[in-house]
């Protein structure tokens, strides 16, 4: 795809995104997000055990959230939604008034494992700043990935960054195997938190 028709769908996107957002977080001021739901199942079976949050979940493929979308209303589930967007737009649009609380997920993202594409990584500076802005204190980051040297960036990242503290004593809040974990001979997780300093840890 030329890089000019790339563009101009993602400013389409963007444009649509901020409407969207305000119509499905009318009356919520915080909400629970997952980036790159995949298929849909962990925060399906997230929202249907957590029904006083409202949920969100966004991926970059269109047959995902439609594949999510099929789970989540055979389910019955009035606490989910799926967005078509990237995770830096979404944060750039996302209304002022909600707060990403209790939690974010992050699981299994692309690792992009060749060096000269580590820029394309989600867990940067610049990510955790935006994230931080839309948080609440004490919301919790939870990562989990495969790639064991995508893990050890990211902790490296996460711990140099001044609105996020890795904590060591935060378990896992909610256990249900994706896709991607399935196909994984073993990962590692971590749980940060917003707005705190003085810890370190990770599992």
């Amino acid at each position: 795809m030329p890089i000019e028709e790339a563009l101009a769908i993602r400013t389409s996107r963007r444009t649509s995104l901020r409407p969207r957002l305000e119509e499905l977080l009318e009356g919520r001021d915080r909400a629970t997000l997952e980036i790159g739901c995949g298929h849909g199942h962990f925060l399906t079976d997230y929202a249907a055990a957590h029904p006083d949050e409202f949920c969100l979940a966004i991926d970059i493929i269109a047959e995902r959230l439609h594949r999510a979308g099929k789970k989540s209303a055979r389910a019955g589930l009035t606490n989910l939604a799926w967005v078509l967007a990237e995770a830096v737009d979404l944060l750039a649009e996302w209304p002022d008034n909600v707060r990403l609380a209790p939690r974010v997920f992050v699981l299994f993202p692309d690792p992009w494992p060749k060096r000269r594409h580590w820029k394309n990584r989600l867990i940067t500076p610049e990510f955790l700043t935006a994230l931080a802005a839309r948080a609440t204190p004490g919301t919790a980051l939870c990562f989990r990935t495969d790639h064991a040297l995508y893990f050890a960036q990211a902790v490296e990242v996460v711990a140099a960054h001044p609105d996020w503290v890795i904590d060591p004593a935060a378990p896992w809040p909610f256990e249900r195997e994706t896709v991607f974990q399935a196909r994984a001979p073993d990962f590692q997780s971590m749980v940060a938190l917003c707005g705190k300093s003085g810890a370190s840890g990770v599992s």
